[in-house]
């Protein structure tokens, strides 16, 4: 029974993750579309799928993955995610400058395009917190609260970012990995409690 339950979720979770990309290569908003457009578009996509293992692996809510193994394959890939990131905006910028000025100001006329944009700074926070948590010398109760809530918005500002699009995923198979995306960004929070460690520090001790 377990193995049925680990060989179902991964199962579901691979077809979560794939159907946007395949659904996007036959989508009609690709005519017409020069060939850096559709790399920059399709690094969107997978960076959205990548984003979805992210709180899964972190809390060990994969089955058959220890948590300790899990958030080894976090960091890399959170490198990952940067990378499809990295690709996603510059290929953006090399189809249309002044539409990714007005985006990293801020100033475009598109929600999708704000969204976009926090979540892209929410990620290069998470990861500098990563990067230099030794450095830093944060309390793992702070560290952990601070990259949890960089973490979460990165979700909900891509969530909105790829709900608010009308571009090649399906509406189907976006609004799946977008529900389940929330739902597994909920579960971790719940179950890793970022908060809990630090309400304890920071309640008063009574005199005796």
């Amino acid at each position: 029974m377990t193995l049925l339950r680990a060989l179902s979720v991964w199962s579901l979770l691979a077809v979560v993750m794939v159907m946007p990309v395949i659904v996007a290569a036959g989508s009609e908003y690709l005519q017409y579309r020069s060939a850096v457009y559709v790399v920059a578009g399709f690094a969107g996509i997978i960076a959205l799928s990548i984003l979805l293992l992210q709180p899964l692996l972190a809390s060990g809510l994969l089955p058959g993955l220890p948590m300790a193994v899990g958030r080894r394959v976090h960091r890399w890939t959170g490198v990952a995610l940067l990378l499809a990131i990295a690709v996603h905006v510059v290929g953006l910028w090399i189809t249309s400058p002044p539409d990714m000025i007005d985006a990293l100001t801020f100033t475009a006329p598109t929600a999708f395009s704000v969204f976009g944009v926090i979540a892209m700074w929410a990620l290069i926070l998470a990861a500098l917190l990563a990067v230099f948590r030794r450095k830093l010398r944060l309390r793992p109760q702070l560290w952990r609260l601070a990259h949890v809530t960089w973490a979460a918005v990165v979700a909900v500002g891509s969530v909105a970012h790829a709900i608010l699009i009308e571009g090649t995923m399906g509406n189907i198979s976006k609004a799946m990995i977008c529900v389940v995306l929330l739902g597994a960004l909920g579960m971790t929070v719940y179950r890793l409690q970022p908060w809990k460690g630090m309400l304890r520090r920071t309640q008063p001790r009574l005199p005796r």
